[in-house]
């Protein structure tokens, strides 16, 4: 087996907390819900320049009419909420995490809007190659997306292995030094979160996130693919322009569409890691708003809106999930398999909560 990663990093950071929230099982509900729903919020609009849509489509607070239910305005799936369900099935089935299962899992089911690396990854599965053979050397946030559910096999269980679980369940797919560092850093925000450990400024959330990311990617060089701007040409860590640009974006209180401007906002994860964080500072403690301004203000929408969501969920539990967004999610992990999602989440509640 072959991880495009020293793990060797993971031995820095510290040991997962226990987590003693009353709320727990609330807090999970709302992480796995807040990936589907800030998924279906944007899969009808997604990759287009948040100018633009505000001008096709104004503001978006709803589900858009969607052309494959007749224009009905109701959330459906794209990769984002089948991967990271398809992930809470596999933990369900087998109790921990089994790479070569959740590698055949992937590759043997239709995914809608995949990305080009889980495509090759994919074709390469299929073709026959090793679990650890088929993971793409891809920096883009297509593992970030669906990682959340990492978690819940080690909610009640060995927190000691969970950092290393994460990096074997990034690798599936994505196999990069950036995608697996990344992973790990968001899955200890959101284990923070859902121990009721909620970061209480703008700045303390960029901390939370970059913290554990420094030591993991602090000597890994990526650059911009930016085309004007201050940014063009840039290279380094990712926590380094998280440390350096993010930060002086949230200091000077730059919003999120400019922020994009700066950085972009597309599926390659020195965009997506900066575009996440600049929201969850902004508006850690404004979940609606969160995922709005995800839904409206970013390139790569709906998986941008996905991973904030999970953590607004984690943060803050389900109660702040509008009713409409709640009724009109038809719940699929799939083409007509309605009310999965909801089945799913319940099933995780009651295997992997205390």
């Amino acid at each position: 087996m072959r991880i495009n990663f020293e793990t060797s990093r993971l031995d820095a950071l510290p040991r997962p907390a226990a987590i003693a929230t009353t709320d727990l099982a609330d807090r999970v509900r709302g992480m796995l819900l807040g990936i589907a729903i800030g998924d279906a919020l944007g899969n009808q609009c997604e990759s287009m320049v948040p100018a633009h849509r505000a001008e096709r489509l104004g503001h978006i607070s709803d589900y858009l009419p969607n052309r494959h239910m007749g224009g009905r305005r109701v959330g459906t799936p794209s990769d984002d909420t089948q991967l990271s369900f398809w992930t809470v099935e596999h933990l369900l089935a087998h109790g921990q995490l089994n790479p070569d299962a959740l590698s055949t899992l992937f590759a043997s089911r239709r995914i809608f809007g995949r990305g080009r690396a889980t495509g090759d990854f994919v074709n390469a599965r299929r073709a026959g190659a090793a679990w650890w053979e088929a993971g793409q050397p891809s920096a883009g946030n297509g593992a970030l997306m669906r990682i959340a559910p990492t978690v819940l096999p080690h909610l009640a269980g060995d927190r000691d292995t969970l950092w290393q679980q994460t990096a074997i369940s990034t690798a599936i797919t994505h196999n990069d030094p950036l995608a697996i560092a990344s992973a790990v850093a968001w899955v200890a925000l959101l284990w923070r979160l859902l121990g009721g450990d909620v970061p209480a400024t703008a700045m303390s959330w960029l901390d939370a996130y970059t913290d554990v990311l420094r030591p993991l990617d602090h000597d890994e060089q990526y650059t911009t693919r930016l085309e004007s701007g201050p940014l063009v040409g840039w290279c380094g860590a990712t926590s380094a322009l998280l440390d350096g640009p993010v930060r002086d974006a949230i200091a000077n209180d730059i919003d999120v569409k400019r922020g994009g401007l700066l950085w972009y906002s597309g599926a390659y994860l020195l965009e997506t890691i900066p575009t996440v964080m600049h929201i969850v500072a902004r508006h850690g403690h404004e979940p609606v708003e969160a995922i709005e301004t995800a839904v409206n203000d970013t390139r790569d929408n709906d998986t941008v809106a996905a991973i904030v969501g999970a953590a607004m969920g984690a943060a803050h539990g389900t109660a702040w999930i509008p009713q409409r967004w709640r009724d009109g999610l038809l719940g699929r992990t799939g083409a007509d398999d309605d009310g999965r999602v909801f089945e799913l989440v319940e099933a995780a509640v009651g295997r992997f909560v205390a």
